[in-house]
């Protein structure tokens, strides 16, 4: 697996990816994918254990609507972060 190759399940299709971090043990990305003919994007976290990349999360975006009230309630939160 090249560095920019994400390690994604080969079920599914990577049209596009942004890496967000990473480190020798963590990597996070963000992935449009092709999921059994639905494009989603996720954003995933990875750990690396003994030279190999286990996901340790994923979150997935179905649709624009979906994507809109995530984002309300992000925005509602980030006055308390200071």
């Amino acid at each position: 697996m090249s560095e920019d190759t994400l390690p994604i399940s080969e079920k599914l299709k990577v049209i596009k990816s942004t890496t967000i971090y990473r480190t020798e043990r963590w990597w996070s990305a963000v992935a449009l994918i092709d999921s059994f003919g639905r494009k989603q994007i996720a954003v995933y976290l990875w750990t690396n254990k003994d030279g190999q990349w286990k996901r340790k999360q994923k979150f997935v975006v179905h649709n624009s609507r979906e994507w809109s009230q995530i984002q309300e309630a992000i925005q509602k939160l980030m006055p308390d972060l200071g």
